[in-house]
C-alpha cells in the first residue's frame, strides 16, 4: 500500500529510499533506468544503465561503464545529464538532473574493481575492444558463439572499469494516480509543486 505524501521532506526523503532500494534489488524497477547525454556530435544519446550505489548523504548515484564507452567519453566532455527512473509499483516518474564524474584510477575504484572481478560481468571491462567497436568479420558469425568472444576477452593488464559519481542537482518527481496526478520539482533545500 502506498503512503500519502505530502510534504516535500517526504517526498524527498522517500525517493532516496526507494532509490538505495534499487541499488540493492535487482528486482527494483529503478535499477535500471535511462541515462541521457548529449553526443560528442551535439545529438542526445540516451541508453539504460544499472544503479550500483546510492549515497543520501551526499545526493549521489554511481553506475559502472567501461572506461572506453561514448557514454564515458560523453560525460568528460559535457558533465550533464539526466537519468529517467520509472516504476509501474509506485505510479512514480523521476527525472534526475546530474552532474557526473567519471572515476577511472583510485582507491576507491580499485575497491569496487575488487568486488566486479569475481562477478560475470568483469569480462565486459577486460574486452580487447571498446563497447560499440565494429566486430571483424570472422566474429559476426552468430554459429561461432563461444570461439568469437574468447580472443576479445583478455589478457588485459589493466581493466577498462570506470565508476560514473552523478550527484543529483535536481528531481522532477511525477506521481501518477486516478485521484489526481502530481508533481514536484525539489533539489537539496528548495521545493515547488507544478502543474502535472
Amino acid at each position: 500500500m502506498k503512503t500519502q505524501l505530502d510534504a516535500p521532506d517526504d517526498i524527498r526523503s522517500q525517493i532516496w529510499i526507494e532509490l538505495v532500494r534499487a541499488s540493492r534489488d535487482k528486482h527494483h524497477e529503478w535499477r535500471t533506468p535511462v541515462l541521457a547525454t548529449t553526443g560528442l556530435d551535439g545529438l542526445a544519446q540516451a541508453r539504460t544503465v544499472v544503479l550500483r550505489h546510492a549515497h543520501t548523504a551526499t545526493f549521489e548515484l554511481d553506475l559502472y561503464t567501461d572506461s572506453r564507452s561514448a557514454k564515458a567519453q560523453e560525460l568528460k566532455a559535457q558533465a550533464q545529464a539526466q537519468l529517467v527512473f520509472w516504476s509501474a509499483r509506485l505510479s512514480w516518474q523521476l527525472r534526475a538532473q546530474v552532474a557526473v564524474s567519471v572515476i577511472t584510477a583510485g582507491p576507491e575504484l580499485d575497491a569496487l574493481w575488487q568486488i566486479v572481478r569475481q562477478s560475470p560481468s568483469a569480462g565486459d571491462y577486460l574486452s580487447r575492444l571498446a563497447p560499440g567497436a565494429v566486430l571483424p568479420e570472422a566474429h559476426a558469425d552468430s554459429d561461432a558463439k563461444a570461439e568469437r568472444k574468447a580472443p576479445l576477452i583478455g589478457p588485459l593488464a589493466t581493466p577498462c572499469f570506470a565508476v560514473l559519481r552523478a550527484e543529483v542537482t535536481q528531481m522532477d518527481w511525477l506521481e501518477l494516480s486516478r485521484t489526481g496526478h502530481r508533481r514536484a520539482l525539489l533539489d537539496a533545500h528548495t521545493w515547488a509543486w507544478l502543474a502535472p
